[in-house]
């Protein structure tokens, strides 16, 4: 079925055969690339949420809002106090603040590697959910970074990890895996911001299109000046380019130097070789569930219905079985060395996971991460129920968050002196800091949401107008065709 150019994409004819009718209001009820609307109403759509500002919305605001005040408080009084009001004590140095860095980095390096990985895949059904991807990454980034500061205890002295000379020409030590975060985690935030923003630019226009007053000025400077001319655009796609086939690899070697923090020391449990793929498949596993979390609260909250359809869920859903496949290869092999070794530490350590305090944790991490993926991610049916996706992509953050607790405050409890065992008693300024985090992601998410469009429309557009159905036979296929 040829599109004819003479008339826009949203107002094409329908099929005067009823049957190639039905087959091709099935394609547009399925595929966001074979339904169009005209440019004005799909903005609309999109702006919409950003101008309507309901009485849920600012009650959750304020709620997330209090959260983070009280992290913030609690900050302070930490570091008045000093960290004795944590349960950090030996063996156990290391414990959920550690524990948060890591999964806040994990699932932040997810978000933009999904869109990047997607982009360079030529994957059509990314086009609606990469800038929320994208947004995940920045936020749980930023939020990660605060860890190692919160940690040092003495936050005020965070300068030391800066690389500059100082009076007496000591330069911070590049052994010490502080530095390595630090680099790890500018190196990535800032590829990710601007990859993000370079996306954002032609949604900037078009908000400072359709703004009046200051929030025109606001949009005008943010824009650049985009007009939207053929330079511009293949500027823009030049860029995305290289940042695109730039953040595949820097994801993987950032995330191999968290890993490192573990792997290069002699800590039982730690010191392996796979702990870097391991570590890898990790963090776009908790972060592929993220970022269902997340389209699916902006679907339900800000009704973007039209954008957010089931061949994305469905897509999603098939990602997050297989990579929930490679991280249990990774998981076992990881432990199939060190079992059929026998070495002491390694046997203690592996009955305390299996028989001891620890085996809650431990089934109900494999449970959420394994069990639970393979069991339902492989009918369709329930790969497009939100609420089912809803429930496992949360079920997996839980199941990896266990495992970094696993990974860090109870494998430390266990090393090879026995008289220097100990348990990590979880207290209050930890339990609320913690808390506090995970409100600074949703608090700074919102934020955006209602300032920024979450939908970058022109991607939708670009996908509509290189996307039809063509026929064969009785049949109607859809198919691209790149615009002449």
């Amino acid at each position: 079925m040829a599109v004819s150019k003479d008339v826009p994409l949203w107002q094409q004819p329908v099929p005067e055969s009823a049957e190639e009718a039905a087959q091709m209001e099935h394609h547009r009820r399925v595929r966001l690339t074979l339904d169009p609307v005209a440019p004005v109403q799909a903005q609309q759509m999109i702006m919409e949420p950003m101008r309507r500002q309901t009485l849920r919305f600012y009650v959750i605001f304020v709620i997330l809002f209090g959260l983070v005040i009280t992290e913030l408080i609690t900050w302070v009084y930490q570091m008045w106090w000093g960290l004795g009001v944590t349960g950090l004590t030996r063996p156990t140095m290391w414990a959920v603040y550690i524990v948060n860095f890591v999964y806040f980095i994990g699932i932040g390096h997810a978000g933009t590697f999904i869109s990047a990985a997607l982009r360079a895949l030529k994957v059509e059904y990314r086009r609606p959910i990469s800038r929320a991807a994208e947004i995940v990454t920045v936020f749980a980034l930023a939020t990660a970074g605060t860890f190692p500061i919160i940690h040092l205890g003495r936050s005020w002295k965070f300068y030391w990890l800066l690389p500059y000379p100082n009076e007496r020409q000591i330069w911070p030590s590049y052994h010490s895996p502080l530095l390595w975060d630090l680099t790890a985690i500018l190196t990535y935030l800032s590829c990710s911001i601007l990859f993000a923003y370079i996306a954002m630019l032609p949604d900037l226009a078009m908000l400072r299109d359709r703004s009046t007053g200051r929030w025109r000025l606001f949009y005008r400077i943010l824009a650049l000046g985009w007009r939207g001319s053929e330079q511009e655009w293949h500027n823009q796609e030049t860029a995305l380019n290289v940042f695109t086939y730039a953040i595949i690899p820097v994801m993987f070697s950032v995330h191999t130097i968290v890993s490192w923090d573990f792997a290069m020391a002699l800590q039982p449990g730690w010191h392996s070789t796979v702990f870097g793929p391991y570590f890898v498949i990790g963090a776009l596993f908790s972060g592929a569930g993220a970022v269902i979390l997340a389209l699916i609260l902006l679907k339900k909250t800000l009704h973007l219905d039209y954008f957010l359809r089931d061949e994305h869920f469905n897509g999603m859903g098939i990602f997050l079985l297989l990579l929930s496949m490679a991280w249990a290869y990774f998981y076992f092999n990881d432990y199939l060395a060190p079992w059929y070794g026998k070495a002491p530490a390694d046997v203690v350590l592996y009955n305390q996971l299996s028989h001891g305090y620890a085996a809650p944790f431990w089934y109900t991490m494999l449970f959420a991460n394994i069990v639970l993926p393979w069991a339902t991610l492989w009918s369709r049916k329930i790969r497009t129920n939100l609420g089912a996706m809803f429930f496992i992509a949360l079920m997996v953050n839980v199941g990896m968050y266990i495992e970094r607790v696993i990974i860090i405050p109870i494998s430390l409890g266990v090393n090879e002196l026995p008289y220097d065992w100990g348990r990590y008693p979880l207290r209050l300024p930890e339990t609320l800091i913690t808390i506090g985090a995970f409100s600074l992601v949703g608090f700074l998410y919102i934020l955006f949401t209602r300032f920024f469009p979450i939908i970058p429309y022109w991607e939708v557009f670009e996908g509509q107008i290189v996307h039809k159905v063509q026929r064969i036979g009785k049949a109607l296929i859809p198919a691209r065709s790149e615009p002449d």
